[in-house]
């Protein structure tokens, strides 16, 4: 099997402020000494994975990322069978099991920051229907009705209690582990936690390495950020005292023909769905189709600045992966030709002079290019999947 495969796509986006600074300026970089518009990696993988293109895997398993584990799925549970403040604790150290916790401040007298993390966690279907099943089995247990299974917890976490110092932070260490043990799946088989990953920081026999590298996108030419002056009139306004705008506002946007680059690791993306070839197929051509199809929605309603993309090409192989951004080191020209065309030809001679120099390029790469009326999207997802039930 051909461990790798790349995707090299160029997307022309119309005016768009598809991912935002703290400033809300769509977001730049410096590249070859010019700027160019950015899009976030962070930005296309959580537009992917929220698509209808991932939604076909909620059966097959989707992860979740969130801070409120605790608010959802621990604490109602737990405190129906406890006091408050000892509900609000179980549920503290059954969240360390996922990472650090967040602290209460003296304006939160309820005390709700405290069943909160500290940062988001990913979770797997798998991991949610086990954490929902300890919690039902711990109210229980903590009821009289203590199970096998969940006894050495209970116990453990009343002897820390009762120990002080080294011992007391011994036990607590004792009894997170086992929490982790408990909760936690290193082959948790959900799609988006195997293309793109997942940290535990606290925890990292349960991280997931991600299959899916994705590079920002940036545009191929320099570009120059504008801004938009608008008004909005009032309806009701007849004009007899004041005829002038309601509201003032103003926003910026750029245009631009991006390029973007993802690299796949199959194999690792096999060994993250547990050997299951057709859910790895699956996820290739959802992610294919995801990344030529989807934009991020920021400021869509103000700008409908949705875009396929115009050109991908396709590689396969074991050699170390290289993306192409160095064919646009220098911002492309328009030229006579277009932005569009000089980008495509920029991007191919640079691959060949790659392939010709490194001596391992792919010579059955696929390619769909629209301005030339060649190959089409399934040509490029066959090509993707093909082979990955030869390893």
């Amino acid at each position: 099997m051909k461990r790798f495969v790349q995707l090299h796509l160029l997307t022309a986006y119309p005016p768009a402020n598809l991912n935002r600074d703290d400033l809300g300026r769509p977001k730049t970089a410096l590249v070859g000494g010019a700027e160019r518009l950015r899009i976030s990696s962070q930005s296309l993988k959580r537009a992917w994975r929220t698509s209808c293109m991932f939604e076909t895997f909620k059966e097959a398993g989707m992860g979740k990322r969130t801070k409120r584990i605790g608010e959802e799925y621990i604490y109602p549970e737990l405190s129906k069978v406890l006091p408050n403040d000892d509900a609000i604790q179980w549920t503290r150290d059954i969240l360390e099991a996922y990472g650090e916790l967040d602290k209460a401040g003296k304006d939160d007298p309820d005390r709700r920051r405290d069943i909160y993390l500290k940062q988001l966690v990913f979770i797997a279907p798998i991991e949610e229907e086990l954490l929902k099943e300890f919690v039902a089995c711990l109210a229980r247990g903590l009821q009289g009705n203590v199970g096998k299974e969940i006894s050495e917890i209970i116990e453990l976490r009343n002897a820390r209690d009762k120990a002080k110092g080294k011992d007391k932070k011994q036990k607590h260490s004792r009894l997170i582990e086992l929490l982790k043990e408990t909760l936690l799946v290193q082959t948790p088989k959900a799609v988006d936690i195997a293309l793109f990953g997942r940290m535990l920081a606290s925890s990292p026999k349960f991280n997931i390495e991600a299959a899916c590298q994705v590079a920002h996108a940036i545009t191929v030419h320099r570009v120059a950020v504008e801004d938009d002056y608008y008004t909005a009139v009032d309806d009701l306004n007849r004009g007899e005292e004041d005829a002038g705008a309601a509201h003032i506002g103003e926003t910026e946007f750029g245009a631009g023909v991006f390029y973007l680059y993802i690299c796949l690791d199959r194999q690792l993306l096999l060994d993250n769905l547990g050997g299951d070839v057709a859910l790895a197929e699956r996820a290739i051509e959802a992610l294919v189709k995801s990344a030529a199809t989807v934009a991020p929605t920021g400021k869509q309603n103000s700008f409908g600045s949705r875009a396929r993309a115009s050109y991908i090409l396709c590689e396969k192989g074991n050699a170390q992966p290289r993306g192409l951004s160095v064919a646009f080191l220098k911002p492309i020209e328009p030229g006579r030709d277009g932005l569009l065309a000089n980008a495509i030809n920029a991007l191919e001679q640079e691959r060949e002079r790659l392939d010709k120099a490194y001596g391992d390029g792919d010579p059955d790469a696929v390619i769909m290019n629209t301005p030339a009326g060649k190959g089409t999207l399934r040509d490029v997802i066959d090509y993707a999947k093909k082979g990955l039930s030869d390893g």
